[in-house]
C-alpha cells in the first residue's frame, strides 16, 4: 500500500500540474496551451489595465504594463500564482472591479425659497405674517412688477409654502427657486473643425446688402474672461449680476460661447459675427458643491435687463428644470420679438427635455458632429427645432489660446447668430418668423420632417438673411 501510494487519485494533482506547466512553458509567448486560455483571458485578479470611462471600445493595457505589445511569459515569482490561480480557484471577487460610489447629484432647486411676481404689499405683508422672509426683490419691466424672493418659514415643506403663496395672491405666478447651469463642456483632443463651412457660414464679403450690420447679441452665461486676445478688436460688454461677495463663477464656458459669437477675425478664434455687439450677462456663482449654477431669480432678472436694452436675440447655453415663471418671461419676451436660442442639454438621449430650450417661444438646438451624425449625449424629443456643430468647435479657452469644445452648449451661438443675421436684414420680423424662417431652410437630417434628433434638420446660414413674415390668420 504505501508503496503505491501515489496512484491514489488525492496524489494525481501534482502530476497534472507538472504537464500544465511544461505546456504553459512551451507555448508561443503571451499564449497557454490548455483549458482554452488565451491572449484575451484574464485572471480574477486582472483589472485589465484599462479605464472604465474611456471610448476606445473597451481595449486596455496589456499584462505586461506596455500598449499593444505582447504580454511576456510567466516566470520567477509568478509560476506560483500561475498554478494556483488555474487549479485552486478563488472565490470571485465581489462585483468585479472595485465599486465606485454613485454620484450624489446636485440639487435642482433652493431647499429654502420660493420666487413669485404679482405680489401686493399687503399679500406680501400677509406671508411675512405666516413666517415668510423677503430675502430679495428687483422691479421687472417686461411685466411692470415686482420680482420677489422669499424665505419660507422653518420646518414647513417647500410644496406647501408654494401653494400657500399661490393661495394668498392667486393673481401671482410662484414657484420654486429653481437652478439653471451651462451645459457640460466636454474636452475634446483633436484637429480643428469647418463647422462655419459645415453649415455654409457666410462670409463678411458675401453677406447681402443690409444683412449683419448694427447687430447686437445677447448672451446669459457664465464668468467671461473680457481681457482674452479673441475679444481684443470687439464690442463686448459683460454684466456681472452678483456683486455681493457670491464667488464668481468659471470663466471656461462662458469665455468659449463668447468666442463662438464675436472672436476678433485675426484672433485665433474667429467669431460667426465679429463686429457684432455683445451684451454678456454673468448670471451664475459657484455654488456650495463647486458646480456653476444660476438661480432662476438671476436669470428671469438678465432677461429682463436684455430686454430693457433693446436686444433681439438672447443665447441662453444652459438648462434646468421647468419654472412657471421662467416660462411666463420667455413668452412675453417671444411677443416683444426676442429670439430665445438654448442648447438641448447633454443628459443624453433619453433624459427629460431640458429648459428654456424645451418651451415653444424658445429654438431649442441639438449638436451634431462634422459627419452630421448627432452627438450621443445630446437631449432628444419632439421640442428640438435645429441642429448645429457643436462637436470638437474651435474656441477661446478660458485664459489665452484655444481649444476645441463639445456639447449643445457651444452649437446654439451657431443659430444664435444666424438669427441675429436675419433679424439686422429683416427688422421687423417677428420672433415666431425668424423661428419659422431657420426651420423651413434647414437641411433635413435623419426621418423625413421634424423629428426628436435633429429638428427641423441642420441650420443652413446660407439663408441667414432671408425672412418670409408669416401671414396672419
Amino acid at each position: 500500500m504505501g508503496a503505491t501510494s501515489w496512484l491514489r487519485p488525492r496524489a494525481l494533482l501534482p502530476f497534472w500540474v507538472v504537464v500544465a506547466l511544461m505546456v504553459d512553458l512551451q507555448a508561443p509567448s503571451g499564449q497557454l496551451a490548455l483549458g482554452g486560455f488565451g491572449p484575451k483571458s484574464a485572471f480574477a485578479d486582472d483589472d485589465g489595465g484599462g479605464d472604465d470611462g474611456g471610448d476606445d471600445g473597451g481595449q486596455s493595457g496589456s499584462s505586461s504594463g506596455g500598449s499593444g505589445t505582447a504580454p511576456r511569459r510567466s516566470t520567477g515569482p509568478n509560476l506560483f500564482r500561475t498554478l494556483t490561480d488555474r487549479f485552486i480557484p478563488r472565490p470571485p471577487r465581489r462585483g468585479g472591479r472595485r465599486a465606485q460610489r454613485p454620484a450624489v447629484p446636485l440639487p435642482s432647486r433652493a431647499p429654502d425659497q420660493i420666487v413669485a411676481t404679482g405680489l401686493s404689499s399687503a399679500e406680501i405683508g400677509q406671508l411675512q405674517a405666516t413666517g415668510f422672509t423677503v430675502l430679495d426683490r428687483a422691479d421687472i419691466q417686461l411685466l411692470g412688477s415686482e420680482l420677489v424672493r422669499l424665505r419660507i418659514p422653518p420646518n414647513m415643506p417647500l410644496e406647501a409654502a408654494r401653494d400657500l403663496v399661490i393661495d394668498a395672491a392667486p393673481q401671482s405666478t410662484a414657484d420654486f427657486v429653481h437652478y439653471y447651469r451651462p451645459g457640460q463642456e466636454i474636452e475634446c483632443a483633436g484637429p480643428h473643425c469647418a463647422a462655419a463651412d459645415l453649415i455654409g457660414w457666410p462670409a463678411d464679403t458675401g453677406l447681402p446688402a443690409g444683412c449683419g450690420g448694427n447687430v447686437t447679441i445677447g448672451l446669459i452665461d457664465t464668468a467671461i474672461n473680457p481681457a482674452h486676445a479673441a475679444f481684443s478688436k470687439g464690442r463686448v460688454e459683460v454684466i456681472r449680476l452678483s456683486d455681493d461677495g457670491v464667488p464668481e463663477s468659471g470663466r471656461q464656458h462662458g469665455t468659449a460661447v463668447a468666442a463662438l459669437l464675436v472672436g476678433g477675425a485675426d484672433s485665433r478664434t474667429p467669431g460667426l459675427l465679429p463686429h457684432a455687439r455683445l451684451i454678456a450677462v454673468d448670471a451664475f456663482h459657484r455654488g456650495d458643491r463647486q458646480d456653476d449654477r444660476s438661480e432662476v431669480y438671476d436669470l428671469l432678472r438678465a432677461l429682463d435687463l436684455l430686454s430693457g436694452r433693446g436686444v433681439q436675440v438672447t443665447n441662453m447655453s444652459l438648462s434646468g428644470p421647468a419654472n412657471a415663471l421662467l416660462e411666463q418671461f420667455v413668452r412675453k419676451l417671444s411677443e416683444h420679438g426676442m429670439v430665445i436660442v438654448a442648447a438641448a442639454g447633454n443628459g443624453g438621449p433619453n433624459a427629460e427635455p431640458a429648459y428654456p430650450a424645451a418651451y415653444a417661444d424658445v429654438i431649442a438646438v441639438t449638436a451634431v458632429d462634422r459627419m452630421k451624425r448627432p452627438y450621443r449625449r445630446a437631449g432628444r424629443g419632439e421640442h428640438i427645432d435645429l441642429a448645429a456643430p457643436g462637436v470638437e468647435v474651435w474656441t477661446a479657452a478660458s485664459v489665452s489660446g484655444a481649444r476645441p469644445k463639445t456639447g449643445t452648449s457651444f452649437a446654439a451661438p451657431f443659430v444664435a447668430a444666424a438669427a441675429a443675421l436675419m433679424k439686422s436684414a429683416n427688422s421687423n420680423a417677428s420672433a415666431a418668423d425668424i423661428h419659422d424662417a431657420l426651420g423651413k431652410s434647414a437641411e433635413d437630417l435623419g426621418a423625413p420632417g421634424k423629428d426628436a434628433v435633429f429638428g427641423w434638420g441642420l441650420l443652413n446660414a446660407r439663408a441667414a438673411c432671408v425672412v418670409t413674415p408669416k401671414k396672419a390668420t
